[in-house]
């Protein structure tokens, strides 16, 4: 069974059996479906640093967000969001080189090399060249580099930055090219496809070869302490926001730590993955637990960052799911009233956010892989 049609059956059955933060009745696309966040979260003001050197730059993605997302979680949150600590506001344009409407492989790597390339590509140009992401980049420079994501290794945008297909599809090539990635720390799931290949392949073992201390659980990584680390601690995405809590955010905290440790910066790329996924299957409920859970990622990073002082955050997605509208709600009932207009992706631009030192340079409109050159620029790579 197709992996996706598989989880989309285990998501309905969860959306009924999970009590989650809010509450969302009616599950057919063609339908008005309605939330009401029973438990909001308090958002502080963080106040940006004002100094003007970039050492470090952390990119977060959430997969699938445009703005009737994060309206929608900010009207459920009784209008707060964290990501209103934000500075700066720009539109990214999201179209790839063959398909006005993109996918995570082709929006996520016009951010990861700065070039448009085909839809399904990951990691290469529009003829299938190996291009060297903001990973590689920093790496060349001597700086740390990272990736902590809540899916799956093999799924689209973790290999935008790591490793380099034509198609994303070829799931086992992808995460044998893990092995030739040189992040200092990866942290998601997985795990089935690391081992008991058909190739006959145990990349974790390759990996310990390449000098990681491989992690196969959220426990065992967040007690190491320095060095490589690559963590893969799920057999395929990581559990539902009910069950694994805040461990996107504590993942990337934890990556933030060992990379810090280098004096000469770090690059870092952060996404909430499953926003998509619940995109996709039309649940407005689990798509909101996302969107928050990625929300308060964002505030304990933005939180980080103001104390460091020479931390550019960056906040965006790579493609809009699911045609979100937002059609009616009550803000001081934290209730939203959605509908979808597709199952698949859609083909608007996308809010770009920015914090910190060089913020101001993300503001206006622009293409996806400009992302990468503003970036690329004020790491001096």
């Amino acid at each position: 069974m197709n992996l996706r049609i598989n989880k989309w059956i285990v998501t309905c059955i969860m959306s009924v059996a999970i009590v989650g933060n809010g509450v969302a009745q009616n599950s057919r696309t063609d339908k008005v479906q309605t939330y009401v966040m029973e438990n909001p979260y308090p958002v502080e003001k963080i106040v940006p640093p004002t100094g003007t050197k970039v050492k470090n730059v952390i990119l977060m993605i959430g997969d699938g967000m445009s703005l009737m997302h994060v309206y929608s979680a900010w009207t459920a949150n009784r209008g707060k969001l964290y990501l209103e600590n934000c500075e700066v506001t720009g539109l990214s344009k999201t179209y790839c080189a063959n398909k006005l409407v993109t996918d995570s492989g082709a929006g996520g790597t016009a951010m990861a090399i700065g070039q448009k390339t085909n839809y399904h590509s990951v990691g290469v140009d529009v003829n299938g060249n190996p291009q060297p992401s903001l990973i590689k980049l920093a790496k060349q420079k001597g700086m740390s580099a990272g990736v902590a994501v809540t899916c799956r290794l093999w799924d689209a945008t973790p290999a935008d930055f790591c490793c380099h297909n034509t198609d994303r599809d070829n799931e086992d090539e992808i995460i044998a090219d893990y092995v030739n990635c040189e992040a200092d720390y990866v942290v998601g799931g997985g795990a089935k496809k690391f081992e008991n290949r058909k190739d006959g392949r145990n990349i974790f073992k390759e990996l310990e070869q390449k000098g990681y201390q491989v992690a196969r659980s959220w426990e065992e990584c967040k007690n190491l302490k320095s060095g490589k680390i690559f963590a893969v601690t799920d057999s395929v995405d990581t559990p539902l926001p009910a069950e694994r809590g805040d461990r996107l955010a504590q993942s990337s905290l934890k990556g933030i730590e060992l990379l810090n440790q280098n004096p000469n910066g770090f690059f870092m790329m952060i996404e909430g993955s499953q926003l998509d996924d619940y995109g996709h299957f039309n649940d407005l409920d689990l798509l909101m637990q996302e969107t928050h859970d990625f929300d308060r990622t964002v505030g304990k990073i933005l939180e980080w960052a103001a104390k460091d002082g020479e931390t550019l955050v960056v906040v965006t997605a790579d493609h809009e799911t699911g045609g979100l509208t937002l059609i009616d709600g009550d803000k001081d009932k934290g209730e939203i009233k959605c509908k979808f207009s597709t199952t698949g992706h859609s083909g608007v631009m996308v809010p770009v956010y920015a914090f910190g030192p060089g913020a101001e340079l993300f503001t206006g409109i622009y293409e996806n892989t400009d992302i990468f050159h503003k970036i690329k620029s004020l790491l001096n790579l």
